[in-house]
Parts: structure tokens; sequence; C-alpha cells
């Protein structure tokens, strides 16, 4: 083969979690968030894996994802740009009728000026400011920017007006964010005034899914949930308690694979790699795999990290490489070079989960999804 690791990502666990997600919305439209390649997943494979089965819409975080997708998908679904879009690159989603965010004045004059230049309408949606401090309209400056609106609605198409909570994952959140619902529904409110009304007035996110389900609205944002993972460990205790549910319902699309690339042995006392942090405390067998930091395999996981093969945990062994880890084989009889290597996913009764790294290193899931390469090759399996 001619690369060093493959990815998978599963149709049945995708099918099983839009099931489980789809209960949730109670009939609210699914915006897939897609956003850092698809959470690592791969644009190219799990967008049209979604909308094979059903997904019409996808937020992506900015223009050069959008035109990635239009580029790349014979058929185009609905899109949100819910970050960066400036310049040409809100110039071409006006052209392509792709939505997109407006947090600010100067963003929406761009909008509403090649919108006129275009002559066409820009899809836009507003972001107000309600406590995240970060990008959106706060309460004055929304009052002008709602003026703009009306008096330029020839040039716009309101799709939607929303926020983003600071913490729905957290109990320890709950004031901040109870105080985040109460300035959306003011900001709501103002748009019924002044005569404007959004197709979608959005703000939930997987978190807000499960533990504010009266904010999903017509539409809710759905990002990590979608791959099969909670967007904490809080979230799925607290889901437990009140369900009752004792198994997991959500399952994960991804698993990430290399093989055996070389085998050597390394005789009692000798250091294994670079440096001196492993010690050979007597005979071992050490198999090479190449994967490294490059790849998405956290330096991190140096000494810490776990793999299987021939369906047992096999210890990183040294420092992680840029292209390379060395893993103890030494009581895992038969390892050949080619053997199949799982560093996610399951091999026998055994099973790597993105957990399991997060647990041994510093890295959100998030986090260390989201660094897989865009070049590992994705594959659609049943």
């Amino acid at each position: 083969m001619f690369e060093p690791s493959t990815i998978t990502i599963s149709r049945s666990a995708m099918r099983r979690n839009l099931a489980f997600l789809r209960q949730r919305l109670n009939g609210a439209r699914l915006c897939s968030v897609v956003k850092g390649n698809a959470y690592g997943h791969g644009l190219d494979a799990f967008i049209p894996l979604a909308m094979e089965e059903g997904v019409d819409y996808f937020g992506v975080y900015s223009a050069d994802e959008a035109w990635h997708v239009v580029e790349h998908l014979r058929k185009c679904p609905d899109l949100f740009i819910m970050g960066m879009v400036e310049g040409d690159g809100l110039a071409w989603a006006v052209e392509h009728g792709v939505e997109f965010c407006v947090h600010d004045r100067d963003r929406l004059e761009q909008a509403i000026g090649e919108a006129g230049r275009q002559k066409r309408k820009a899809r836009i949606h507003i972001e107000v400011e309600t406590g995240m401090h970060r990008t959106g309209f706060d309460r004055t400056a929304l009052g002008p920017a709602l003026d703009l609106m009306r008096a330029h609605d020839e040039h716009i198409e309101l799709m939607g007006l929303f926020t983003h909570f600071a913490g729905a994952e957290s109990s320890s959140n709950d004031q901040r964010v109870t105080a985040q619902m109460a300035h959306f529904d003011a900001a709501r409110a103002r748009f019924r005034q002044a005569g404007l009304h959004p197709a979608y007035a959005h703000q939930a996110c997987s978190a807000a899914v499960m533990n504010y389900p009266h904010t999903v609205g017509p539409m809710a944002r759905v990002g990590i949930m979608q791959y099969g993972f909670w967007p904490n460990q809080e979230t799925w205790f607290r889901y437990s308690a009140v369900s009752g549910a004792s198994t997991d319902p959500l399952k994960r699309l991804i698993g990430w694979k290399s093989r055996v690339m070389a085998i050597t042995s390394v005789a009692a006392g000798g250091f294994i790699g670079y440096g001196t942090s492993s010690e050979a405390a007597h005979d071992m067998r050490i198999a090479v795999v190449p994967v490294g930091y490059a790849h998405g395999f956290d330096r991190g996981l140096s000494n810490l990290g776990r793999v299987l093969v021939r369906g047992q945990q096999a210890r990183v062994a040294g420092i992680v490489n840029m292209n390379a880890i060395s893993v103890d084989i030494t009581d895992i009889p038969g390892v050949e070079k080619g053997d199949e290597v799982v560093l996610i996913g399951e091999q026998g009764d055994h099973r790597i989960t993105v957990a399991s790294f997060s647990e041994l290193s510093e890295q959100l899931n998030y986090e260390l999804l989201t660094r897989l390469p865009r070049d590992i090759p994705r594959t659609v399996i049943p």
C-alpha cells in the first residue's frame, strides 16, 4: 500500500446516531456541522454518506470549506458558513446562494453591497452576542443593524438569527447559559417588532439538544454527537440518569488502522528510540508502526499510548516520532511484518477509543479528531 494508515467511516453507526438525534430533535431541521474536515472524518467521505441518510443541510466554518464542498460534490446540499467569510469569499457565497454568518456591521454592509452588485439576495444569518463575548451584534449594535436590514430588504434573505452557548455541556455553566437564552429571546422579540422574520432562530448545539431540549426550536446545529461522541462525560451521565439507559445509544463512526512496518529485538538495558526515556528492563520485541505525530498521533502519548495487534493491547515504547511509533509486542506471540495495527477501533475483544487518547494525554476528543491529516484516505464501510 502507498499510505501508512487508513481511516474508515461506518454507515451503520451513522444511521444509528441519526436515528437517535432525530428523536431528540422532534421534527426540527438538522444542520450537520462539518467544520474541521467533518471533525476529522473527512468532508469528501462524510457529507455524501450523510446525504444518503437524509441529511440535506450542513454547517461549515469558513468560505474555503464551503468552496471545497461545492467543487467536489456533484449534488450540493444547503450550506451555512458559520464563521469566516470575507472579500472574495463573501462574493462567492452570494453568487452561489451559500448562507453565511453576519456578526458585525462591516460584514452586513459588505453583504448588502455585494448583493446589489450581483443583483441577487445575500442569504444571511445574523449572530447576536448573548454572553459568549466572541462575535455577534450586542444589544447596542443590534438596533442600527435592524434599521439597515429593513432599508435594504431587497438585497438580503434573512435565513437565520442565532447565537452560541458558552458551555451548554456543563451544569457549572447553567447560570450563564440561562442568561444567554434570555438575551436571545429578547433579540428575537426585537426582530419581530422590526417586522423581520428569519426562517430559523437557532441556538442549540449537541450539548444543548441533550441538556436544554427546549432550545432546539425549528433547527439545531449538531456536530460531535452525529459522529458518535458525547460533548463530555457529564452530558452522557445526565442523559443516562434521566432515561435509565445503561448502554450508549451512540456509535463511533471512525476507525483508524495501520500495519507493522518492521520488527526488531532489544536486549535488556538497551534504549528504545530517541533519547533514554524507554529502557528495556528485559529482552524485548518491538514492532515499528509508520504513524507518528505528523499523522495526528500525539507526541504526548510517548510511553503511554496503546494500539491493538493480534487482538491484544501493545504499549507505545519510547518517544512518538514524526512518522513512526514503536510498540512493545514482547508478550504477543506470532506478530509479523504486515500485521494490522488498530489505532482507533476494535480488534478481537479489545477496543481503542478516541477517549483512550484523551485520557492518556491532554488532548480533547475534538482536538485529536480534527488533527487527523486530510491526506489519510477515508473509506465508507457498512
